[in-house]
């Protein structure tokens, strides 16, 4: 989707994009590691420096990292693009965290691959998750994403096992799926489950929900 829209406090947002020409953005563990980190430390008011901080999430955890831009959502890290939920807590907040976000990763990416020019394809894509329907099916949407990477063509053909994906993505460390569960781990300060509407009554009504878009073919796009 194009960016002719104006970010308003208090709304949703789906952002994302992928690599230019469609290539990986995360090649390595310390790849994904430091995306997830600025994240965090990138979402906040005050500037981020991250050699002198600290390039894991654990030492950024220690960084004043001001007020926070944006609420995250949810968000997912796929080998060659991401998806975020986030809402504007401040008008300009989505563009000034995103800028941090995008240009920080670009210049960790381009010295420790040794490359130059640009990572990502243009501008960042992003919807308005204004319909209630929409914004708890990008719930969905976004952490189920992953299975992609084990069953390349579930949303066309159908999953092909449902044990195997959900046991996938439990283990998947680079999305806030397993937050949603309530399991203990750093990362988890990343996201503010308490910015979005109550839609699951339990960790189990979550759980059933993704499993029921599993059961769906042909019916699982991007587009609201």
């Amino acid at each position: 989707m194009g960016r002719n829209l104006t970010f308003a406090p208090g709304e949703f947002y789906h952002v994302y994009n992928r690599g230019t020409e469609k290539r990986n953005i995360f090649s390595l563990k310390a790849d994904y590691e430091r995306f997830i980190t600025l994240l965090y430390v990138g979402n906040g008011t005050n500037p981020v420096h991250l050699q002198l901080q600290g390039s894991t999430l654990k030492e950024a955890l220690k960084v004043d990292r001001g007020e926070p831009l944006v609420d995250i959502g949810a968000y997912c890290l796929m080998p060659n693009h991401f998806h975020l939920l986030v809402r504007e807590r401040e008008k300009g907040g989505v563009s000034r965290f995103m800028q941090k976000l995008l240009t920080g990763y670009t210049m960790y990416f381009n010295k420790r691959h040794q490359r130059t020019g640009a990572l990502f394809q243009g501008k960042f894509k992003v919807v308005h998750a204004g319909e209630d329907t929409y914004l708890k099916y990008l719930l969905s949407y976004i952490h189920l994403n992953p299975i992609k990477i084990i069953d390349p063509k579930w949303k066309e053909n159908g999953i092909a096992s449902r044990s195997r994906a959900e046991t996938f993505l439990e283990e998947y460390s680079y999305s806030s799926f397993t937050d949603f569960l309530g399991k203990e781990r750093a990362e988890k300060i990343i996201i503010n489950k308490e910015s979005l509407p109550d839609y699951f009554e339990t960790q189990d009504s979550f759980r059933q929900t993704l499993a029921d878009w599993m059961d769906l073919k042909d019916n699982f796009k991007v587009e609201p």
